[in-house]
């Protein structure tokens, strides 16, 4: 957690000389020093480790989930390389790709 704390210069000046002859960085050293001022109640917790709850999802046997993307992919690739084979639509009519259009004069 990050919080801001205002130290007394003597302690802030012992605490810097204190990390300096560890090597530790100031906060490390605060850190601990507090821990050691609080005694027991200060000692890190273990913590459990987190529960995984398995889920089925229903999914028929054969089906290999692991390629589930690369079937996505080749339907999406699928479906792009359809939109380039059909020709464009401008307003519901089909574009005459042969017509073309000249630019309007602005006079």
């Amino acid at each position: 957690m990050r919080t801001t704390l205002t130290i007394d210069d003597d302690l802030a000046g012992l605490l810097k000389r204190r990390a300096r002859e560890l090597g530790l960085p100031f906060k490390d050293v605060v850190n601990r020093t507090l821990r050691a001022g609080l005694g027991e109640e200060a000692k890190p917790r273990l913590r459990s480790a987190p529960k995984t709850i398995s889920h089925a999802f229903g999914f028929r046997p054969g089906i290999d989930l692991d390629k589930l993307n690369q079937l996505a992919d080749e339907l999406e690739a699928e479906a792009y390389a359809a939109s380039l084979r059909a020709p464009p639509r401008v307003q519901g009519k089909r574009y005459d790709t042969a017509r073309r259009q000249r630019p309007r004069s602005r006079s």
